[in-house]
This record gives C-alpha cells, structure tokens and sequence, in this order.
C-alpha cells in the first residue's frame, strides 16, 4: 500500500512541476479567465486541483485554422496603397519623365560643315587599289 501512495505522490508532483512550467512558459495570449500569474499562483497553491483546472479551463488552444485573406479584403494592405488619384498622378508623372527621355534621347542636328574649311582626307589603299583593306571582296 505504501509503494502505490508513494507512487501517486510521484506522479502528483511531477504533474505539479509540469502544470507550473507549463503555465508560466506559455504566452500570455493562451491564457484563458484570469492573468498568467493568478494562473501561476493558482497551480502553486492547489496542486493536483490547480494543474487540473489549468488544462481544463485555463489553457487557451493553439489556433490551427490560418486566417487568410486576399489583399483586397484586408484593411491594413488597403490603408498602404494610396488612392487612385495619388496613383493617377504618379502615372502622369512618370508618363511626363519618359517623354522627356525620349526627346532628350532623339539624335541632335549635326551643324553644317563648310566643305572649304575641311582638307580632303586621302585614303590608304592595298596592293590591289583596295581603298577598305579588302582583297577579293565584291560591293
């Protein structure tokens, strides 16, 4: 009779130490009824009666369902997006910034030479009177 009392007093105090650790490692968002440390003083002070109210009443479950939403329906995506005027005019803008690359990009007007003013370059020519260099080379 004495190694079952003193077997149950065993499994009562290593439930007494797992519902106080528990308690106190869990965050304070799990849980339920009163604060973390009325939960805690709870455990601590009705052994056995405190860890098993812990598990029955006291902790919160884990949430296994994800709350998903499209970015459409959530109001924090919602609020970082500017409205479509903000979006109107940054469009315009850069619209405006792109015409003026393309114009900026556009070949410039070559100034005229005066013929006069330039001497007549003289090209090298090969062996064969080639003036590109080319032997054999047709066009």
């Amino acid at each position: 009779m004495t190694r079952v009392l003193l077997i149950l007093a065993l499994v009562a105090a290593a439930f007494w130490v797992y519902t106080i650790v528990d308690c106190a490692l869990q965050p304070p968002t799990r849980h339920r009824g009163v604060s973390k440390g009325v939960w805690i003083a709870i455990t601590i002070l009705l052994p056995v009666l405190g860890g098993i109210l812990w598990f029955a009443i006291g902790r919160g479950r884990v949430s296994t369902t994800l709350l998903r939403r499209a970015p459409d329906d959530d109001p924090d995506f919602l609020g970082t997006i500017g409205s479509i005027s903000d979006q109107d005019e940054r469009i315009r803008r850069l619209e405006e910034e792109l015409a003026l690359l393309d114009s900026e990009s556009a070949d410039p007007p070559v100034p005229p030479v005066d013929p006069g003013s330039v001497p007549p370059a003289e090209k090298p020519t090969d062996d064969d009177g080639d003036a590109r260099g080319q032997r054999g080379a047709v066009g």
